[in-house]
């Protein structure tokens, strides 16, 4: 059995995702997520503790998929607006192709679940809001680099990074993936979101 328990966790997770994307934190519980994977709620908690615990476990797992995709794409010889365009096309790729990660994240973030958190869960919850400053940081390097290069038209590349940042994340209220929709599509719809978004970041020529 303990061969399975990777695939058990990872099958909790994303499924507890989708739920808590499509029918809210609150609304979610736990003998619900395991009749969407086919357990038991025993099986749940071998695992988890506690449903905020499988949310602190998305939380994780949806940005370090993000930062996966758009790390690689800071460094380069180009300047430092192709590849903020770069990143912000990567980032809205992942969002749009793992949208029950992000949208889950969000409900957290944007204050929706009020829990009475235990300590180790405060400090993992810091942690992780850590990690966000950090994601945050790879764009507010990339704008500064823009600016120096002449790229980039802001007065302040962290508050820039936060509105980009805000924007991009903002699609998940809007955006649900079609039946049958291709990767193709969903490249083309981020290419068609980054230029209305970046477009007033670009310098003059």
């Amino acid at each position: 059995m303990s061969s399975d328990l990777p695939d058990v966790r990872s099958a909790i997770i994303t499924s507890a995702a989708d739920a808590f994307a499509e029918d809210g934190y609150a609304a979610t519980t736990v003998d619900l997520l395991a009749d969407r994977i086919g357990a038991t709620k025993g099986l749940v908690y071998y695992h988890f503790r506690s449903k905020f615990d499988i949310y602190l476990a998305i939380y994780e797992r949806g940005m370090s998929l993000l930062r996966d995709e758009v790390e690689s794409r800071m460094d380069g010889a180009d300047s430092g607006l192709a590849r903020l365009e770069s990143m912000s096309h990567a980032h809205l790729v992942n969002l749009m192709t793992h949208l029950g990660y992000h949208h889950t994240i969000h409900q957290g973030v944007r204050g929706q679940m009020n829990s009475a958190l235990k300590p180790r869960q405060q400090q993992v919850l810091v942690e992780l809001n850590s990690l966000r400053l950090d994601y945050e940081n790879l764009f507010v390097d990339v704008m500064t680099e823009g600016v120096a290069d002449g790229s980039i038209r802001v007065g302040s590349p962290r508050m820039a990074a936060k509105v980009l940042l805000s924007s991009l994340n903002g699609i998940d209220l809007w955006y649900r993936r079609r039946e049958g929709q291709t990767l193709a599509e969903t490249e083309s719809l981020a290419d068609e979101i980054v230029e209305l978004l970046i477009g007033g970041l670009r310098a003059a020529s």
